[in-house]
């Protein structure tokens, strides 16, 4: 039998076993870096050279304009998806219906605290940004409309959104025949997600121009409006946590929020880092059974709840929202603010794991109510990234309370074992997250966890 060329040469350095492709490394730290260096010289360019400042305006609405260009197609496939992964989660009964109308009903509510909490404080107040407008006939100006012209214009949301909701109903009708379908939507979404990230590495660009534009207009005003903002929020995602999330937890389980979170400090660290609680998944997935709950219900609750509970981006996105109305000295009325909310409920579903899928949200409700809002967006997209982190650890915490009252609801957790392990006298044993402890055990002893990641 013939042998094909080099099937029985041994590999270099004598060994026959394959070497593993190497992973890419995840180089979003240094879009983090560059964000805060870009925010740190817009604002010393408009404090010192404030006309400067305001002439770089254009950079940060090219920015925004690439964010809206992005909103429809993320708001479709997340939407359909969405629809689908609803179906799928209710057919397992009891846990996945449990678990849906918990989210819905958390995220409401996290929604609801950001609005309240953004009437209260009032952010962005004093600021009267204006929306950019090219200079009339001079060639600069020519220029830059020349420029702006070669983005493509958005689509409009709400027609997307209610499209969105009738295929994903439709594919979910057919059942099986709708599938590759969702499938190849589930690729389309894969490169919209592939376009917002290369879009976000003009996020540094976009936040220099808004930053010094705006601090060129306004000084120090700008500043102080920015860190009232990012200060309300860590705050409040915060009294979140401690007091409704803890305060749920204490009362279905008995459990002490706060033994949870040293339990999860180092999944906190890696999400710190990445500004994403996707980087978590599978050692929440680990933690969560090692904690007691079943595998069944971690299973279903965690990857459910990276879609649908996400508590912390609820808050951002109602915040931001209030911000750039009173910034732009057209705040919303009530009526507004309340179809928002509902707006922001079935969109905010597709916001989690990817880089910037938020800020194309936040544009999404802006320009689904007022679209002359939007041009006001520059100064969130200088401070996004400050606020990234918070909302994942909210998001990461919310999910992991929700695992453990689902499981004390559905009776699915060895509460013995929960208390023991969140009082650490049953440690997590870290090494069996490595690799080489996955390889070597046998095929029937793999968790179900390992398909989710």
């Amino acid at each position: 039998m013939a042998t094909r060329p080099g099937e029985n040469e041994p590999a270099l350095g004598g060994t026959t076993a394959a070497t593993p492709p190497q992973r890419k490394k995840d180089r979003t730290h240094w879009l983090y870096i560059m964000v805060i260096i870009a925010v740190v010289l817009g604002a010393a360019i408009g404090l010192v050279f404030p006309e400067v400042g305001k002439s770089l305006k254009p950079l940060g609405t090219a920015f925004v304009a690439l964010i809206k260009m992005i909103i429809a197609p993320v708001i479709f496939c997340t939407i359909v998806l969405g629809v689908g992964s609803v179906a799928r989660a209710a057919t397992v009964g009891k846990v996945g219906g449990l678990a849906l109308a918990y989210f819905i009903i958390m995220s409401t509510f996290a929604l609801a605290i950001g609005l309240v909490v953004g009437n209260l404080i009032h952010p962005g107040a004093g600021l009267h940004l204006q929306p950019y407008k090219a200079a009339a006939g001079g060639s600069e100006g020519g220029m830059v409309e020349f420029l702006m012209s070669l983005i493509p214009g958005d689509i409009p949301v709400l027609p997307t959104l209610v499209l969105a909701l009738l295929v994903g109903f439709a594919l979910q009708s057919m059942g099986k025949a709708g599938e590759p379908v969702l499938h190849g939507i589930q690729n389309i979404q894969a490169v919209v997600f592939k376009l917002m990230m290369m879009i976000m590495w003009a996020a540094p660009i976009g936040a220099f121009g808004a930053i010094a534009a705006v601090v060129g207009a306004t000084g120090w005003a700008a500043i102080g409006s920015m860190a009232i903002l990012m200060g309300s929020f860590y705050l409040t995602c915060a009294l979140f946590i401690v007091v409704v999330l803890g305060g749920i937890l204490k009362a279905v389980t008995g459990l002490n929020i706060f033994a949870l979170l040293k339990y999860l400090a180092r999944e906190y660290l890696l999400i710190f880092s990445t500004s994403s609680s996707e980087s978590a998944l599978p050692r929440l997935i680990a933690k969560m059974e090692h904690a007691g709950v079943s595998k069944p219900v971690v299973g279903i609750t965690v990857p459910t709840g990276y879609s649908f509970n996400l508590d912390g981006t609820a808050i951002y996105l109602t915040m931001a929202s209030l911000f750039v109305s009173t910034a732009m000295g057209m705040p919303m009325n009530l009526g507004e603010q309340i179809s928002l909310l509902v707006f922001m409920i079935i969109a905010s579903k597709g916001a989690a794991g990817v880089t910037g899928a938020g800020l194309a949200t936040l544009a999404a409700g802006l320009q689904s109510h007022r679209p002359e809002l939007l041009d006001g967006m520059g100064v969130i997209v200088g401070i996004d990234k400050f606020m990234s982190e918070c909302r994942a650890l909210t998001n990461f915490t919310g999910n992991a309370v929700a695992t453990l009252l689902i499981g004390k609801w559905t009776r699915e957790i060895d509460m013995e074992q929960t208390r023991a392990v969140l009082s650490g006298q049953r440690p997590f044993d870290e090494l069996s997250l490595e690799p080489d402890a996955h390889a070597a055990a046998p095929a029937t002893e793999v968790p179900e966890a390992a398909a989710l990641r």
